[in-house]
């Protein structure tokens, strides 16, 4: 199924259905910033399970997840004078910033150092979304494999993740490029990934 959001001006009854699907448990494949991800909501287990075979991934490389706003971002992961500073420089945008997590973030999405990868996309959808769900997306590529191309048409997503997506959200063209990596622990900035985002 694919759902139409407009990228600019999201419908907000179309939101609200989304986030009523994701209550239900539901994987969707949603715009960012940087790509289209894939996504359920954060506080349900069998979704996230489900996303890890999909992508078949070890659930020792935890997914990041996608907050609403800084304030957001303070609920789930440690934040420092430094990190905030960083965080509201550069957020939102194609930044995936790596924190100590908290008690809220469910044991499977962090690693062993309890840490956690959080963004602020700057893409009206993927914000949206999360503020009419009320709580964090998993956030990973939509893309079949490690090596593969992220996928950047709606169609071709729905396609590729049929039997396992229960909706596309189709909120137009994005860059098709990751978002940049950048550990915050202990006030260190460190890129572990270069992606669209300048540090």
């Amino acid at each position: 199924m694919i759902i139409s959001i407009n990228p600019e001006n999201p419908q907000g009854r179309l939101l609200e259905k989304v986030a009523n699907m994701l209550r239900g448990g539901a994987i969707i494949a949603y715009p960012t910033d940087t790509q289209y991800g894939l996504g359920c909501d954060l506080s349900q287990k069998k979704p996230i399970e489900r996303i890890y075979k999909v992508k078949q991934r070890s659930l020792k490389s935890p997914f990041s997840i996608i907050c609403a706003d800084l304030t957001h971002i303070s609920e789930y992961a440690v934040v420092s004078n430094f990190a905030y500073r960083t965080l509201r420089r550069l957020l939102p945008g194609p930044f995936t910033f790596v924190l100590p997590g908290t008690r809220l973030v469910p044991q499977m999405m962090l690693t062993k150092r309890h840490e956690v990868g959080l963004r602020v996309p700057g893409h009206p959808v993927a914000i949206g979304l999360v503020q009419a769900l009320g709580r964090p997306l998993i956030n990973t590529s939509a893309k079949l494999d490690s090596e593969g191309q992220a996928l950047t048409i709606p169609q071709e997503i729905e396609e590729a993740f049929k039997g396992t997506v229960d909706a596309v959200i189709d909120g137009g063209p994005v860059p098709g490029q990751p978002s940049t990596i950048v550990s915050l622990v202990d006030d260190e900035p460190n890129i572990l990934r270069q992606g669209l985002g300048i540090f």
